[in-house]
């Protein structure tokens, strides 16, 4: 592989957000020196449907030079490359890829696909940074940039506006530092323009490779998915095939044969979404029997057979205590409750 190289040097930073993140990232890069020949790559979840104006505001408090990021753009130094809407961000060699491979814990840009690729690609050069965010993407990613000899990051869950992510990070990742903004910037300060020997990087794990080619290719089945783990108990939410448990260290995730990944957390959020939009497929369908008997009821007392009407209005008493049960389980906040 095409690792760019710049010496003894932790020169590629990789972000990571969510929930409360443009307000992190905007005092992350008001105070960060523009001269650290560091390169930055942001990930923060975004509407699919819209443009994004993230670039335009990361500009607006740092002299370095942002952009959104394009395929096969050329790394930089000094610059801040910011993901596209609906497009996965990844280092390939010394260029980017901007690519619309599946989705990983139920979104595209994932924080995952650049962290993942980022380690696979320049290794101990890596520093990978979570910031505020829901759920736990990004998790998995800074896994892979510490497994291979990267630096990893979080900020300090008690100053994150949402603090799931980093606390997620924090349980299931051996981080290097945790603080608050001022005292991220400072040390990515440090890390950045420190010249110094950097660990012995050992080959990538098959696993690391073929989930990289899943994000950039978009094939998972040809990419051999299946030979990644097991086969869990649980199919994929958005197009049903069968999952494969993935297991990196204490971290165990989900992927299918087309690609789809999951977090347990993200697999909970969506396996609820499935479960809500079911029960009201239900409500609504009993609810419309209800009328029907009740209009059919109306008719048969009109023509004189009262007998029939009274049968009619009893079967409709009875859909309405069954659908009774079934609204309050779908307004249920516990029930649907994600953590």
């Amino acid at each position: 592989m095409n690792v760019p190289q710049c010496g003894n040097r932790r020169n590629i930073v990789v972000l990571g957000a969510s929930a409360g993140g443009v307000e992190a990232l905007q005092t992350m890069f008001a105070s960060l020196p523009s001269d650290t020949a560091a390169s930055f790559f942001v990930v923060l979840h975004i509407s699919p449907h819209s443009p994004s104006q993230l670039a335009r505001i990361l500009q607006r408090v740092t002299s370095m030079h942002v952009t959104s990021a394009e395929d096969h753009q050329a790394i930089m130094p000094n610059t801040v490359y910011v993901a596209t809407p609906d497009r996965h961000l990844m280092i390939e060699g010394d260029r980017l890829r901007v690519t619309r491979g599946p989705k990983e814990c139920r979104v595209r840009p994932a924080i995952d696909v650049l962290f993942r690729s980022a380690a696979l690609t320049c290794g101990p050069r890596v520093i990978g940074v979570i910031l505020s965010g829901a759920l736990d993407d990004g998790t998995a990613g800074l896994w892979q940039i510490k497994d291979r000899k990267g630096l990893a990051f979080v900020q300090a869950p008690e100053e994150a506006q949402y603090r799931s992510m980093p606390d997620s990070a924090i349980e299931h990742v051996d981080v290097d530092f945790v603080g608050t903004i001022e005292q991220l910037s400072a040390a990515l300060t440090r890390e950045t323009i420190c010249h110094a020997s950097l660990p012995i990087l050992h080959a990538p794990r098959i696993s690391q490779e073929v989930e990289n080619e899943v994000a950039l290719e978009g094939n998972g089945m040809y990419a051999d998915v299946m030979k990644l783990g097991k086969v869990s108990n649980y199919t994929c939410p958005e197009c049903h095939g069968v999952l494969v448990q993935i297991e990196d260290g204490m971290l165990v995730r989900f992927r299918c044969h087309t690609g789809h990944a999951y977090s347990f957390k993200s697999l909970l959020v969506e396996v609820n979404e499935a479960v809500d939009a079911s029960l009201w497929s239900t409500v609504r369908a009993i609810e419309e029997r209800i009328l029907i008997l009740k209009q059919f009821a109306d008719l048969a007392e009109a023509a004189g057979k009262v007998a029939e009407a009274l049968s009619l209005r009893q079967k409709a008493n009875v859909a309405e205590e069954k659908c009774a049960s079934l609204r309050a389980l779908v307004l249920d906040t516990e029930f649907f409750a994600n953590d």
